[in-house]
């Protein structure tokens, strides 16, 4: 395995070892950004999401739904790609500094567990919906909703591949 694959699944950590790692990073005042999702077909819109988490912060936290939490949440026919894959494509990211998977349908324990100082989600989403909005803010920190990239969802993804077969089709038609 060459060295730039094992930079990148060294981004892929247990529960276990960003604890330790949040300790650290509490005694140096280092401010930790946490986020999730399932992240099945990355695009755009997660892209610019990301980056607009992490500058939010010194760390970021990707939070990733497992394979089965994926299934349960979007239903049979998903995820579209294992969540090996798409960690490594997270980690992948510059702006990504940890990546966790998590096998719950939330990522509440995660959040529990971590404390991060900022929790942030998509416009999609109301602040008060927020899976553990109540523990970030009892430890003092915040919750911040990102406004939707218009225009750039999964779902709309999937539905322009499902209609018109592929997007080269769709490319050289325009």
């Amino acid at each position: 395995m060459n060295n730039a694959l094992q930079e990148l699944q060294a981004k892929i950590c247990s529960l276990g070892a960003l604890q330790q790692k949040r300790k650290k990073w509490a005694k140096e005042g280092k401010k930790v950004v946490f986020t999730n999702g399932c992240f099945d077909l990355l695009h755009r819109g997660h892209v610019e999401y990301l980056a607009q988490a992490r500058a939010l912060g010194d760390v970021l936290i990707v939070g990733l739904n497992s394979d089965s939490s994926v299934r349960r949440i979007k239903g049979g026919g998903r995820p579209f790609v294992p969540q090996e894959d798409r960690a490594i494509v997270l980690a992948s990211l510059a702006v990504v500094d940890y990546v966790v998977i998590f096998e719950e349908d939330t990522p509440y324990r995660l959040i529990q567990s971590l404390k991060p100082d900022v929790l942030v989600k998509g416009g999609d989403y109301k602040k008060e919906e927020v899976v553990g909005r109540d523990v970030v803010e009892q430890a003092g920190g915040r919750v911040v909703i990102l406004p939707y990239v218009e225009g750039r969802s999964t779902s709309a993804l999937i539905q322009r591949i499902c209609s018109k077969g592929s997007l080269e089709q769709e490319d050289s038609r325009e």
